[in-house]
């Protein structure tokens, strides 16, 4: 990995992050994500994932500290500025679920060609022609057998390229990616794993991997981050956390991962 470039896309600092009621969901949070780096965020259902994930897409207040993508602080930002920043495109989701995430009456081209057209204001030709182009990036190859296919002619593995294709469209400076191979076959995990990889080393963008899986976040991840009730108890190289961990809740997380020649073992 570079070293950290001098802005980072984003960062947190000291960020006590909540809902509309004031109750803090994230007490104190700092992390940086720069250009070409994956950061892996760790954690169980309640531990503060998602809710970090809205608040870098600016839709969770931040009570106090800062946070700050792709140069704006969006603890700062209210009404009309806030809503501009959210349209930027510089933040861009990939979903859990490629079954739920694609409209099923649209075609993989339009589904693409759409957010080129809203934050490129490309013409409808050209946005055909980088449909096609983000088709191939993300290993959906000869574009041409995919682009005028609807979403239930695909299997789940190509439905979560495309929906990784049309992150991409809006040219974002981070793709959030939350649990994106939760709801795949075990046989194309790896595949999805490699082609955010190549997003990530290839195309220079910063990447919040959101994930409860420490095997895939040692894959993918430069650094990792261990939440738990909404707050960070471990932090450092995605290796070191998982590997090494510190913390008693990490060392938990990681004996509970599978091993698949236990049963051969017992036998």
């Amino acid at each position: 990995m570079s070293e950290p470039t001098a802005v980072p896309i984003a960062q947190l600092q000291d960020a006590t992050i909540g809902y509309h009621s004031g109750a803090p969901v994230l007490h104190d949070v700092s992390l940086r994500i720069d250009a070409g780096e994956a950061v892996g965020i760790i954690g169980e259902t309640g531990s503060g994932k998602t809710t970090l994930a809205r608040t870098l897409l600016g839709l969770t207040r931040v009570l106090s500290g800062s946070v700050t993508v792709a140069g704006r602080d969006l603890a700062r930002l209210r009404g009309r500025a806030l809503r501009e920043a959210r349209r930027a495109g510089a933040v861009q989701y990939v979903f859990q679920d490629p079954y739920a995430a694609l409209n099923p009456t649209l075609t993989v081209g339009y589904s693409l060609a759409r957010p080129l057209m809203n934050f490129l204001h490309v013409g409808k030709r050209e946005a055909i022609e980088r449909a096609a182009s983000l088709l191939e990036t993300v290993g959906l190859t000869p574009a041409g057998r995919y682009i005028g296919r609807l979403p239930h002619e695909l299997s789940g593995g190509q439905r979560q390229r495309v929906v990784i294709a049309r992150a991409l469209a809006a040219e974002p400076r981070l793709v959030i990616a939350d649990e994106p191979i939760a709801s795949l076959d075990v046989s194309i995990r790896a595949e999805i794993l490699e082609v955010l990889q190549t997003l990530v080393r290839d195309h220079g963008v910063g990447m919040l991997y959101i994930t409860h899986d420490l095997l895939s976040a040692k894959s993918l991840a430069n650094r990792a981050l261990v939440l738990k009730d909404g707050e960070v108890i471990e932090s450092g190289s995605a290796e070191q956390v998982i590997e090494n961990p510190r913390h008693e809740y990490t060392r938990q997380l990681r004996d509970a991962i599978p091993n698949p020649f236990e049963n051969r073992s017992a036998a």
